[in-house]
């Protein structure tokens, strides 16, 4: 069997959307599974749209999420040039390649593929006249996915435009057979074309590569596939907002594709081991930001705190809580209490911004909450002495000092619990409350705790 070669052929038009995105990764996936090649092909014939800022988009996307391509552009290869712009001649030779055979003629200045078979006259009640059609021999298409699927092509169609452009059909076809791609891995929104691109694979003489359709992947609401209008479509407002590039691939990568158990948190050396087209689902997926959330915080509550710091230190300075010159290991004895709380990086300055700065937003509801069950200054007021008297100012201390004095009033320390986190923070909830007392340090607490109180 001849090494497995896929590609990825996208349109740079400023998004790297996460349907695409799921179609790079399937063939990346597939390629590494095999011990293939992936080709990255850039289809760049609309001008307008296809800038160099939009391919880049493209590019630091798929790097981004650590998909490296083994031809293409920016490392070459033996089969290019990979920019469907550069590479007319190899069109204008398959084009007389098919001249030659008889397969081509010239209507309304367009170049059109004439298919083989009877040809007869149909009235078309859409276009109101008569039309001709072919009564071509149906075309089969073993499918990876969708399993046999019958097609047959009726009309003739354009291969080049009049503008003298080809269509996509032809380049496609023509680049897949000059780059010898042995499996086509797209959306399953393309297999209405996979007839006309079996037709022109005949054509030349070549067999058509193994086709495998993908499901379409769904808007997380209401029908229809998503769009880059969709909220949680583009691959790079997922690196904007923090998200960990591992938990997107490993998230995308399971949208459509199964790995037979209940699974969901998986390295990528045992995605690449196996993934493969049994796995891969014939039914649509459904995007949910929510699952996506909870795997990427899944990622970040297993890193280190050393590496959650290096990703955390950035949005924390644009947060405008530290300064680039910060106490690494003040932040980490933050970070290290927040880690295991806080659900993204995204949400960490919000989450953790009491710990820098001494204004920050009381939560009102969880302010009268405390309020219903006991005036909180007057429980403050009974502890502040107590914290003003303990020497080392540990997690055990505090403990043994609050939980004395809570015994001499003849209640519990947790009744002081609240109220304490809520002067210091203004939320209701957070790390463990001790160790967020000592990490504070003991001479902010007073303050804070004196300020709440007057």
């Amino acid at each position: 069997m001849s090494q497995v070669r896929v590609r990825f052929a996208p349109s740079p038009t400023g998004f790297f959307h996460i349907g695409s995105a799921r179609t790079a990764l399937f063939n990346w996936l597939y390629a590494r599974h095999t011990d293939g090649v992936f080709v990255l092909r850039i289809e760049d014939t609309d001008k307008e749209r296809n800038t160099d800022e939009s391919l880049q988009v493209l590019i630091d996307g798929m790097r981004w999420m650590g998909m490296d391509w083994d031809e293409g552009p920016e490392v070459g290869g033996e089969y290019g040039p990979y920019f469907q712009s550069q590479r007319q001649p190899i069109y204008d030779e398959y084009l007389k390649k098919l001249k030659d055979a008889g397969r081509t003629y010239e209507k309304d200045g367009a170049i059109w593929f004439k298919l083989e078979g009877e040809r007869y006259t149909e009235y078309d009640d859409f276009k109101k006249k008569e039309i001709e059609k072919v009564k071509a021999a149906p075309v089969v298409i073993d499918d990876a996915v969708r399993g046999r699927v019958e097609r047959a092509e009726e009309m003739d169609f354009v291969i080049v435009r009049k503008d003298g452009n080809p269509v996509f059909h032809f380049v496609n076809v023509v680049d897949d057979i000059a780059m010898g791609i042995t499996h086509v891995i797209r959306g399953e929104d393309h297999l209405s074309n996979t007839s006309k691109h079996v037709e022109l694979f005949n054509a030349f003489g070549v067999k058509p590569p193994v086709f495998a359709h993908i499901p379409l992947i769904l808007k997380e609401s209401g029908p229809g596939k998503m769009s880059k209008r969709d909220k949680g479509a583009l691959i790079e407002e997922y690196e904007t907002r923090g998200f960990l590039a591992n938990a997107v691939r490993n998230y995308i990568s399971l949208l459509g594709w199964n790995p037979k158990d209940e699974r969901e948190k998986m390295d990528i050396d045992e995605i690449i081991e196996l993934f493969d087209f049994p796995g891969i689902n014939k039914g649509n997926s459904r995007f949910d930001e929510k699952k996506l959330s909870a795997l990427n915080t899944e990622y970040l509550r297993e890193m280190n705190v050393e590496t959650y710091a290096f990703l955390a230190r950035p949005i924390l300075h644009t947060a405008g809580l530290i300064e680039e010159d910060a106490d690494e290991d003040y932040i980490q004895s933050v970070l290290s209490l927040c880690q295991g709380k806080a659900r993204s990086l995204e949400e960490l300055p919000e989450f953790c911004r009491y710990f820098f700065c001494d204004e920050f937003e009381m939560n009102e509801k969880t302010g009268a909450k405390i309020a219903k069950k006991a005036d909180p200054k007057e429980l403050l007021a009974e502890i502040v002495p107590v914290i003003e008297g303990i020497e080392a100012f540990t997690a055990d201390a505090l403990q043994a000092g609050l939980e004395a004095h809570a015994e001499s009033k003849d209640a519990k320390v947790f009744a002081y619990f609240p109220a304490l986190r809520y002067a210091l923070s203004g939320q209701g909830g957070g790390p463990d409350l001790l160790p967020m007392l000592v990490v504070l340090g003991q001479e902010r607490v007073l303050a804070r705790l004196k300020a709440f109180i007057a």
